[in-house]
């Protein structure tokens, strides 16, 4: 035998000797190495999400401190990758806590006057149609929307759908989507209009006519019952042509307020469209109206 503890190449456990207090001398085996056992996995999702919620506080306070954020800023700042924060920023969008921006977020504004105020009733109104819309969407379809706040809130329904393509022109519809599993993404190209952020001109146009679809979910300004969809902005008009001849079927959002509205330019005419979802203060000559132009009316 070599050194003592040693025997050629293998190393030698001797046992330990241990003495008690009474001077009796025996010997235990070595303890062995304990070996690191993982967490279960409630355990693991327990805090993961402690750790989400707490990202939550800090990054919504950074949002107040600095009134808005971009994404790479927020990146910097919580030490995550962008991809985390962009899911963090949808999550809390859907939540209300926070506004998607171009980019980045901004806090959620909150009504003054309370829950029953106008503005308040006017985003129940949207959130109501639009979840009526999407309840009319399908796995495995393909379809176009617009842009417009009821749009987006359109899409905020749709977030947790699987096997959907989605066609859009509007950069805040595509915020929305961004990095959902089970959705397709497409964003056609085109000029950005200011503080809109819907994509218009040739390159748009020329992109629907090489795409096709089930359906297309737009809003609109204004709709007259004669005449049938305006618009107040007319480079827009063009555009909401080709999103038209891009799909089989037309579903309008249109909380009832547009149809006492009237617009300068007519986008295309009642025959066009095949469904309008609308709020439950629709006047009822409206329906009625629709109704015989074989427009199936969905109030919601």
């Amino acid at each position: 035998m070599g050194p003592a503890g040693h025997q050629g190449d293998r190393r030698v456990l001797r046992p330990r000797t241990v003495v008690h207090k009474h001077n009796l001398r025996t010997t235990t085996p070595l303890a062995p190495i304990s070996r690191i056992h993982l967490t279960d996995r409630a355990s693991v999702m327990h805090d993961v999400r402690m750790i989400d919620r707490d990202r939550d506080e800090r990054l919504i306070g950074f949002v107040r401190a600095s009134g808005t954020a971009s994404v790479a800023a927020l990146s910097r700042e919580m030490g995550v990758g962008p991809s985390t924060i962009r899911r963090d920023l949808q999550r809390l969008a859907r939540d209300g806590r926070l506004v998607r921006t171009y980019g980045g977020a901004t806090l959620a504004e909150r009504p003054l006057d309370g829950p029953t105020s106008q503005p308040a009733r006017a985003s129940a109104e949207k959130r109501r149609v639009a979840a009526a819309a999407a309840g009319l969407v399908r796995e495995g379809q393909t379809i176009v929307v617009t842009s417009g706040s009821t749009a987006v809130e359109f899409a905020r329904q749709l977030v947790d759908r699987r096997d959907l393509t989605v066609i859009t022109n509007s950069l805040d519809v595509a915020l929305v989507l961004l990095d959902c599993e089970g959705i397709q993404l497409v964003v056609l190209g085109g000029v950005v209009r200011p503080r809109m952020h819907s994509l218009l001109g040739h390159l748009t146009e020329h992109a629907c006519r090489e795409m096709r679809a089930d359906t297309l979910f737009m809003g609109i300004g204004a709709i007259s019952l004669e005449l049938g969809l305006m618009n107040d902005y007319m480079p827009e008009i063009l555009t909401d042509r080709a999103l038209r001849s891009m799909a089989t079927s037309v579903v309008v959002m249109a909380d009832s307020g547009k149809f006492d509205l009237v617009a300068p330019a007519l986008v295309f005419g009642l025959e066009a469209v095949d469904i309008v979802v609308t709020d439950r203060d629709v006047r009822p000559e409206v329906v009625e109206t629709l109704t015989a132009h074989d427009i199936r009316v969905i109030v919601a």
